[in-house]
């Protein structure tokens, strides 16, 4: 088997232990964060692709042929078997499994790439092993995440800052929403980002009250123009080598009243709180627990249906644009890690307050380092 490099091969090693545990000879992996994680190099479904796993011997790829060239620049495998567009995909893979006669293949069974059709096609193709499911495996076994990983949420982190303070210094009434995501995006690529995709944009005063007081947070982007007094609430989510950090502020468009301010020292004090119980060990319903009890307690929200926080990290091109694999909310039992990185967040009232923080020994450190208040608008 060929030399793998770092930070890939404890990577390798976590997964073959997990497989061996199972009774696994090979792994199927399809799902496009795990293969960003596994192999360096991810793309989208557009037909389907995997790498294998066996457990022993080297892992190999299997995609288009047209996604060869970017594939081998980015994966340390050196087994890449193609296909052209025309060719049955699921025959190509099977094929590539067959060289390793496994009478159990392992997969993880809620990964977007192994579907019901997937699932019997391959079934059909290799009728003489077993599927079985590894639940986790694709999400959970990425919880942990190492130096590299976190050094590139903190760069996106570091982008995602700078971008929100642009975005609050240019703000001006008369501006839209829309304006405001223009910056963004032109900030992130100008800095380094790997892509444009902003994050949720949307003036919060103007979102209908709904008890729990959340309908600005996914609003779609407007062509409303802001006004003295508004105030724009602001997602930024820049990713940086598929790694992304992310952090929600409230800018205001005028100085804020007395009561929205005592609102957002409210939110930071809590948030403060549910950060220090973040230690490693601690079941995350207790931290869940401080920030929502908080909020309800002292009335300033009247329902929480939400989670306040969840996995972040890698995103690669799937439905998904949250990671809720490991999220915090009031029945949650898993246990912080040292390593874990989490966007936490609280809301009420039309402000909003989150942050990309990791779990150390002390408890959340935070990422995102951008003032921790209502910003106000302009120079």
């Amino acid at each position: 088997m060929n030399k793998v490099p770092a930070p890939f091969a404890a990577r390798l090693a976590r997964l073959r232990s997990e497989m061996k545990q199972a009774g696994c000879d090979l792994y199927l992996c399809d799902h496009a964060e795990m293969l960003a994680w596994l192999t360096g190099y991810t793309v989208s479904e557009t037909f389907y692709r995997a790498a294998i796993v066996p457990a022993v011997g080297d892992p190999v790829w299997i995609l288009r042929a047209i996604d060869e060239v970017p594939c081998r620049a980015a994966t340390w495998l050196d087994d890449i078997v193609t296909y052209a567009d025309h060719e049955d995909a699921h025959a190509i893979v099977a094929q590539a499994i067959d060289r390793f006669r496994p009478a159990v293949i392992g997969a993880d069974f809620s990964s977007y790439g192994f579907t019901h059709a997937t699932f019997l096609r391959l079934s059909e193709l290799l009728s003489d092993a077993r599927f079985v499911d590894l639940p986790g495996s694709a999400n959970i076994l990425r919880a942990v995440k190492d130096e590299q990983e976190i050094a590139y949420i903190s760069a996106a982190a570091a982008i995602a800052d700078s971008a929100m303070e642009t975005i609050r210094s240019q703000l001006a009434p008369g501006m839209r929403p829309r304006d405001a995501a223009a910056i963004a995006a032109h900030h992130y690529l100008s800095n380094g980002a790997d892509d444009y995709w902003v994050g949720p944009i949307s003036i919060s005063r103007r979102a209908k009250g709904d008890g729990h007081d959340m309908g600005f947070l996914h609003a779609t982007i407007s062509d409303e123009r802001l006004a003295a007094g508004d105030v724009l609430h602001v997602e930024l989510v820049p990713r940086i080598s598929n790694y992304s950090a992310r952090f929600m502020r409230s800018i205001s468009l005028g100085a804020p009243s007395a009561a929205l301010t005592g609102v957002m020292d409210r939110l930071v004090a809590l948030q403060d709180a549910q950060f220090a119980a973040m230690i490693p060990g601690t079941k995350a319903k207790a931290a869940d627990a401080i920030l929502r009890e908080g909020l309800l307690t002292e009335g300033l929200r009247t329902a929480m249906p939400n989670i306040s926080g969840y996995q972040v990290g890698l995103y690669a091109k799937t439905p998904r644009s949250s990671d809720t694999s490991l999220c915090l909310h009031e029945t949650a039992e898993w246990q912080f890690e040292i390593g874990q990185t989490f966007h936490v967040y609280a809301t009420a009232q039309g402000l909003a307050l989150s942050e990309t923080v990791v779990i150390e020994p002390e408890g959340a450190r935070r990422l995102t380092q951008t003032e921790r208040c209502i910003l106000i608008a302009g120079g």
